[in-house]
């Protein structure tokens, strides 16, 4: 008889993991990294505890079952901050009408926990399935993703990925990238009562934020099928240092969206050749002074690769109906993963409808049925007759 998931143990281990808080900021992941190392230890996984920076860790539990190929289960034990708003403690996991409610139920210590329950059912299985298994939980996806940046650094061998994210047990394949500049517009300072003896850069600013509301409607012509439009556009701004002197710089942070095909370094080109454009057709002085972290660049998986194939089957299998390969708006730790190599997808119980907001909540049997999904993967991918990258 297969064995089927332990939905006690499960929902056991979500309250365990939801108590420790790992809002980031600041993170503070060390605490649940070390509950989750003791429990891959206890499963029979040599696990480690790797520090990223004091207080915020990442564990790696690494099972060696013969020869094949090499599977990761990933994802992040951060989560936001609580906020207001809630019915019930964030920090305490709660049932109601079939909904576990908690901050990070869905996002995303519920994908880490039914991972680490197809990890119990796969170890009980070992006759079927030849290759190694990684449990790779890091820290810091929520604000730049070092955790992940940290792992892939050492770079280790992986063939395939499943990357705990909250999509309702839907397969995504692909997501956007985030690009975040620092523009510096200079000006002049004068005493406010004569301001044509100086150079606003405030208003200097405003023409050059005019060119770039234009040049967003060029980039939102480049479209991908499953994640939508690329996109330009402004989320911070300060400038001025008095209220009667006439300002004579200006900073405001770009928030640029890329899609999956989109080169980073070729952005970052476009950006600049837009300020050196501005500069002549508007006499603004700009320049890229430095850039904000972000989570990275966007990626995909080919829809038809393997991988992706078993996810859609394990989801049909386990009480999603119609799956098809879905895409992702924002951005997630896939792209550190295919960027050593591995053919991933992301999936995981709960809706990005309700995480990062009061109440966040994970429908109980879709974080059941997600463990069996995981197992379902894993065990496809890791066969002996298996695809290979």
């Amino acid at each position: 008889m297969e064995l089927a998931p332990d939905p006690t143990r499960m929902q056991r281990r979500l309250e365990q993991l939801v108590a420790l808080n790992t809002e980031n900021p600041p993170g503070r992941e060390a605490e649940a990294a070390g509950y989750l190392a003791e429990i891959l230890r206890e499963i029979g996984l040599a696990t480690e505890v790797h520090e990223v920076e004091p207080g915020r860790s990442n564990v790696i539990g690494r099972l060696e079952n013969g020869v094949g190929p090499v599977f990761a289960f990933n994802s992040h034990i951060d989560v936001v901050p609580a906020g207001d708003g809630w019915s019930s403690p964030p920090f305490t996991l709660s049932e109601r009408s079939g909904r576990l409610y908690g901050r990070g139920s869905c996002d995303a210590k519920g994908p880490i926990v039914a991972m680490i329950e197809a990890i119990e059912m796969l170890m009980h299985d070992r006759r079927h399935w030849t290759g190694t298994l990684i449990a790779a939980f890091v820290a810091d996806e929520e604000v730049e993703s070092r955790g992940a940046k940290a792992y892939v650094k050492g770079r280790p061998h992986i063939d395939y990925a499943v990357i705990g994210e909250p999509t309702s047990n839907i397969p995504v394949t692909a997501h956007k990238g985030s690009l975040r500049p620092i523009v510096r517009v200079s000006g002049q300072t004068a005493h406010s009562g004569t301001p044509d003896l100086g150079v606003n850069a405030i208003l200097k600013a405003a023409r050059l934020l005019t060119t770039i509301e234009a040049h967003h409607r060029i980039v939102a012509e480049r479209r991908h099928p499953l994640v939508g439009s690329a996109s330009m556009t402004v989320t911070r701004i300060s400038g001025g240092h008095a209220d009667n002197v006439v300002p004579d710089r200006c900073e405001f942070m770009i928030d640029r969206r890329m899609v999956p095909g989109e080169d980073e370094a070729a952005v970052i080109a476009e950006i600049e050749e837009l300020l050196t454009r501005a500069k002549i057709e508007h006499r603004v002085d700009a320049t890229i002074t430095s850039f904000k972290p972000t989570t990275g660049g966007a990626t995909e998986t080919a829809t038809d690769h393997p991988v992706v194939r078993a996810a859609l089957k394990a989801s049909a299998t386990h009480g999603v109906a119609d799956p098809r390969p879905a895409g992702f708006q924002g951005g997630c730790d896939l792209v550190h993963f295919r960027s050593v190599g591995a053919q991933g997808v992301v999936l995981g119980p709960g809706s990005l409808a309700v995480a990062h907001k009061p109440d966040e909540f994970v429908p109980r049997d879709e974080f059941i049925n997600a463990s069996l999904i995981y197992r379902d993967i894993a065990r496809s991918m890791l066969h002996e007759h298996g695809a290979t990258r």
